[in-house]
């Protein structure tokens, strides 16, 4: 399994709105060929900050399954307008 790690850092003052946003955005990966599981955490010290991991059942799930599927662009067309700039995302093997 291949853990997917996200930071997102969204405008300011766009917070709530990106929380409320979530739950819309969430079944378009959850639907998502070897997808497991998802976490969406936001930042205490900087509350525009957040946290998202996602499981897949391989790299290619993501990279391939879900970033080139309709799927992808809707949830970019859901979140996307409130990100601050490109989330950065780094995928990390299994635990040791």
């Amino acid at each position: 399994m291949i853990l997917e790690r996200a930071l997102i850092t969204v405008k300011p003052g766009q917070a709530e709105a990106f929380k409320a946003a979530f739950p819309k955005a969430r079944p378009h990966i959850a639907s998502a060929r070897g997808f497991q599981k998802i976490e969406m955490r936001q930042g205490i010290e900087n509350p525009e900050d957040f946290l998202l991991l996602i499981w897949w059942d391989t790299l290619e799930d993501h990279t391939v399954g879900f970033r080139e599927s309709p799927a992808f662009t809707e949830w970019r067309a859901i979140l996307g307008p409130l990100f601050a700039a490109p989330p950065a995302v780094v995928h990390h093997d299994e635990p040791l």
